[in-house]
């Protein structure tokens, strides 16, 4: 299962472009470094990615492969994917986005199908409904993805 050393990161975000825009330069550079990026989202945001690129400054090929991403709301075909990937040995990013509950439920999913060493997982937070949580939800993690990319959390 995790291992001890392995550091668990977070990001909130106040809306779905909000998520959308921290977590986009993050998941470019990823793709870029040719790892395997998965959304694991409660609700469907190919509305809001599909605006989004649309109105970003980003290259066509690299729009390209943030759209080939699935931003549906498909968990069971994500959580294969997940394991797919790791039996293949591929680095996995995973953004799981969503209400406190869901984040917990779909971290043990994926914790009871595969072993995670080489999946890194990015709990993503709706602040409306944890903010007065946030230092306590906070102190579970290492690290915080931001606009600026992942920080140490103080």
């Amino acid at each position: 299962m995790l291992k001890d050393n392995k550091e668990k990161v977070c990001l909130f975000f106040a809306s779905d472009y909000h998520f959308e825009m921290i977590s986009l330069p993050y998941i470019n550079k990823k793709l870029k470094e040719d790892k395997n990026v998965i959304v694991i989202t409660e609700n469907d945001l190919n509305g809001s990615i599909n605006k989004l690129l649309s109105n970003i400054n980003l290259n066509v090929e690299d729009k390209d492969k943030i759209s080939k991403i699935d931003w549906n709301n498909n968990n069971l075909n994500k959580i294969n994917e997940i394991k797919n990937a790791k039996e293949i040995g591929k680095e996995t990013v995973v953004f799981v986005k969503g209400r406190a509950n869901y984040i917990n439920n779909i971290n043990d999913a994926i914790k009871d199908l595969i072993d995670i060493d080489e999946t890194n997982i990015i709990d993503c937070y709706d602040i409306n409904e944890v903010e007065k949580d946030i230092s306590n939800i906070a102190k579970n993690y290492d690290r915080v993805l931001s606009t600026s990319g992942i920080e140490k959390l103080l």
